[in-house]
């Protein structure tokens, strides 16, 4: 009796961990889903709160420099006044036209003052309404960030505890770790694209939208001057459309869905070279063919990346790539002849930002192929990619 009880009792034993084991699988999937969001919460609301901070201390820079502005027109405009007066009592010393011009001049600067002092009326405005989203903000980030320890906490213990799954949660937290490395190369490359459109078309958007108040004010007081300044608020908004371009090109060129890598390639080689005066060559062997969105945006980051590289850190006077599609792979080589790096220790080294080497090698290893990065002190870096083309 001992021995069927026993079977039968493991048997049981084997379907309830098997239960659990799903009830567990479908509770962690749950709880992943929502520390998603949560994170994507805490992480849109970070964002907006370090945009929002950096508004607001322009904002009291901005504050500081017209206060100086109105104090000193202020004066002027007192001394202006004073003169008007002066001149107006004693006319028998005077011409018609020293009246004129004091009278001018004085005008001039209440104007000016008027102006002035609307746009410190708007800006204090804007700033205290930035402040309190700011303190509101906040706020959101602190609870959202709890909520995501909160929940990494849950799935910690409920990882620590559970028996017969752990290969599972092996791979669960393989794949936990790959997409933490990819979050943090997309919060480093939205951090990029934040900076590029705050200190270009954002900050020129500003400039507009003040530039457009004072034309609407000054409509009435000079409007012989009005054109003068529609003039330079046009200037404005083509190089803002030129800045544009640039971001939304270096976020996806469209040329890589038009007309393919090749094309891409030699057009983004010669904007870096006329950018930023580091020489570069372009090769390419084999006949020119479309592949995959995947493998035509790997390659084309694969050169972006490591061009971004050899601009912050190499001190390259020359970069040479190479292309060659055969008829089973794709070859990539970028070399340059900066001052290399230790390439073990910069891998090693956890306070040093990593994300791009990492994002290429990780682009690469998704579609099966492979990538080789070779550098020495002074002799400069190779990197050396090869994908398979899968029919």
């Amino acid at each position: 009796m001992e021995g069927p009880t026993a079977n039968k009792q493991s048997f049981s034993n084997f379907d309830d961990i098997k239960i659990l084991d799903n009830i567990i699988k479908q509770t962690i999937e749950a709880i992943e889903k929502g520390k998603e969001q949560i994170f994507d919460i805490a992480e849109q609301a970070r964002q907006e709160y370090e945009r929002v901070q950096r508004e607001v201390r322009e904002l009291q820079e901005q504050v500081v420099s017209i206060i100086k502005e109105v104090d000193n027109l202020e004066n002027l405009e007192r001394r202006s006044r004073h003169r008007l007066m002066e001149v107006s009592r004693a006319f028998e010393k005077y011409t018609e036209q020293d009246i004129k011009e004091a009278y001018d001049t004085a005008n001039n600067f209440q104007v000016e003052l008027s102006i002035k002092r609307e746009q410190e009326k708007h800006i204090r405005e804007k700033r205290n309404e930035l402040e309190r989203s700011l303190k509101k903000l906040n706020e959101m980030v602190e609870k959202a960030e709890g909520l995501v320890s909160q929940v990494g906490l849950v799935l910690k213990l409920l990882g620590n505890n559970l028996q017969g799954i752990s290969d599972k949660i092996e791979g669960v937290q393989q794949l936990q770790q790959m997409g933490f490395k990819i979050i943090q190369a997309q919060e480093e490359e939205r951090k990029r694209v934040a900076r590029e459109i705050h200190d270009g078309p954002a900050q020129a958007m500003a400039n507009i939208v003040m530039r457009a108040e004072v034309c609407e004010r000054m409509l009435a007081v000079k409007p012989e001057k009005v054109a003068e300044e529609l003039q330079e608020l046009k200037r404005l908004i083509r190089e803002s459309l030129q800045d544009l371009r640039k971001v939304i090109f270096d976020l996806r060129p469209m040329a890589l869905d038009d007309l393919g890598v090749v094309p891409t390639l030699k057009r983004y080689l010669s904007d870096f070279q006329e950018k930023y005066r580091i020489y570069t060559e372009f090769h390419f062997r084999g006949q020119e063919q479309r592949f995959s969105s995947s493998i035509e945006v790997a390659i084309f980051r694969t050169v972006q990346e490591a061009l971004t590289n050899i601009k912050k850190h190499a001190e390259a006077s020359q970069v040479h790539v190479n292309l060659e599609f055969t008829k089973t792979k794709v070859n990539l080589i970028i070399k340059d002849d900066g001052k290399g790096f230790d390439l073990d220790q910069t891998l090693r080294d956890v306070d040093r930002e990593n994300y791009g080497l990492v994002s290429m090698r990780e682009r690469i290893e998704l579609l099966e192929g492979e990538i080789k990065m070779s550098s020495k002190i002074k002799k400069g870096t190779e990197i050396k990619v090869v994908i398979p083309i899968k029919d």
